[in-house]
């Protein structure tokens, strides 16, 4: 699990529920800092606050970590800085994680869209795993828990009920799937029939997963008015609130949906957004992609996490460099080591490469 660390202004909410959730999922914490580069290289004010940042990006990560210590002393750690622009850093260490965890800095709409410091829009429209943005809280005093479900159908709602069984069964929780039926301005659509049809194709969409996870208790519900206003007033008391990347509505060749984008600055819980899981034989069954993916750290990885500080992943696309990262010496051939080094004798050649 990936948490990305903020070096202006850490989400306490953020890294406490990442803790949580490694720990419940039996998952390596990876905290990552990115240090974005300097616009220009040449001018010393543009080095100088690059250096201040790195300075801030390093105590940011070691108060971190030392705060999820104190939350989990037996928890696993990675922590790393990585040089590059956030969000395409981020991004990138999707690819092998389970989840990617962010905060919100509550941004406002122009600025989480255009401002090059935005993280969590480039982040959730483009990332190869669930996002879980935190924006407040849980809520754990409540009784029972919670998990809320959007639901329309799409191919990307049902990737969201897979993860949102998946979560509800982790945390004896149970379901709540809502199906959001907006105001029609003809009034023939406005009906019983309407209303009827909408509760067919939600029992649709979740045919078959009380056989696959007997333990949570689902309901299921159509509600009435505009989407993000309905998924956030059901959300209010949840754990969770878990929709897809794209549902139905919205215009095709947008990466994030409307919905998606009216929630990450409306919902009362942490939100996670859910892509339509990428079917490279992690399982026979797409439906279970997440599932199979988030239980254990090594469902998706070649190898062993990268050790604490080693710089053993590649880094990610676009970076400007890793300060961590190892030397790399060339080894001199025969000949060529002989030429840098004239005061020793040349090494003799192998008993393959004598004359008979």
């Amino acid at each position: 699990m990936v948490l990305g660390v903020d070096p202006r202004e850490q989400s306490v909410p953020a890294l406490v529920w990442a803790a949580d959730e490694a720990v419940r999922r039996g998952l390596v914490l990876r905290l990552v800092v990115a240090v974005p580069p300097a616009h220009d290289g040449l001018r010393y004010d543009a080095l100088a606050r690059q250096s201040a940042l790195g300075i801030r990006a390093e105590s940011a990560i070691a108060n971190a970590e030392d705060l999820v210590r104190e939350l989990h002393d037996g928890l696993r750690i990675a922590t790393e800085r990585v040089n590059g622009v956030p969000a395409t850093v981020l991004r990138d260490m999707a690819q092998h994680a389970a989840l990617v965890v962010v905060g919100s800095r509550r941004l406002g709409r122009p600025a989480e869209m255009f401002s090059e410091s935005s993280v969590v829009v480039p982040l959730t429209a483009r990332a190869d795993c669930p996002v879980v943005v935190v924006r407040a809280p849980e809520h754990t005093a409540v009784y029972p828990p919670t998990v809320v479900v959007g639901v329309d159908g799409s191919e990307s709602s049902q990737a969201a009920v897979a993860f949102a069984l998946a979560e509800a069964s982790l945390r004896e929780a149970r379901l709540r799937a809502v199906w959001v039926w907006p105001r029609s301005v003809l009034a023939h659509d406005d009906g019983e029939e309407g209303l009827a049809e909408r509760r067919r194709l939600l029992a649709e969409s979740l045919a078959g997963w009380a056989e696959r996870y007997p333990d949570v208790a689902i309901s299921q519900e159509v509600l009435r008015g505009h989407p993000v206003e309905q998924l956030a007033l059901a959300s209010q008391e949840s754990l969770s609130l878990v929709v897809g990347r794209r549902g139905r509505g919205g215009y095709s060749g947008m990466r994030l949906g409307s919905t998606v984008h009216g929630l990450l600055h409306r919902a009362p819980c942490p939100l996670t957004i859910v892509p339509v899981p990428l079917h490279e034989g992690r399982t026979s069954d797409p439906d279970l992609a997440w599932t199979d993916r988030s239980r254990s750290c090594t469902a998706d990885r070649a190898g062993p996490p990268a050790p604490l500080r080693t710089g053993a992943r590649p880094p990610p696309r676009g970076t400007v460099g890793r300060a961590d990262a190892p030397v790399r010496r060339r080894v001199l051939r025969r000949g060529e080591r002989h030429a840098a080094h004239p005061d020793q004798p040349p090494a003799p050649a192998s008993p393959q490469a004598r004359p008979t």
